[in-house]
């Protein structure tokens, strides 16, 4: 299955967050074929006394269901000791499952595709980087839903 997540920070040096869960997913043998987006700078979402935020898409293909990907995920979350204080606050790092092949997931944990990924520039912008004509769910290739969207914000930092 081909997967879609991203890949967001905005504590603790949120770059070198985003580069060592880059890294620890490169090297999980259950994830092939790793590729990265470019590295954008953004402003937060929800409150704006925090930080600005670094966010990169990455995909890959795997075998893992989307609930043991979602544990994989949230364990490298932990690892880097995710700090959460508040909804739509600042955090060390925040890995989400935006897509899953084509498939469509509503559970308690876990609802692909992503709720807001559609009308987040931070998602679509990076996700354009690797898959400019993937179709999503609205019936838009990524690259007509990137037009509709304010990017102005974003700040390219780096390739990956």
């Amino acid at each position: 299955m081909h997967a879609y997540i991203g890949l967001g920070s905005n504590l603790d040096n949120p770059v070198a967050q985003l580069d060592r869960a880059i890294e620890t997913l490169r090297q999980h043998d259950g994830l092939h074929h790793l590729r990265v987006s470019a590295i954008y700078g953004s402003k937060p979402v929800g409150p704006q006394d925090q930080p600005d935020y670094v966010n990169a898409v990455a995909s890959f293909n795997t075998l893992l269901s989307p609930l043991d990907l979602l544990d994989l995920l949230q364990h490298i979350e932990q690892d880097q000791r995710r700090v959460r204080e508040r909804h739509w606050g600042p955090r060390t790092l925040d890995l989400d499952l935006l897509l899953y092949g084509q498939e469509t997931i509503n559970l308690p944990r876990l609802v692909v595709p992503h709720s807001f990924m559609l009308e987040r520039g931070f998602v679509i912008k990076p996700l354009n980087d690797l898959a400019p004509d993937l179709l999503l769910a609205n019936g838009n290739k990524v690259c007509e839903q990137l037009q509709q969207l304010d990017t102005s914000d974003l700040v390219f930092i780096k390739e990956e």
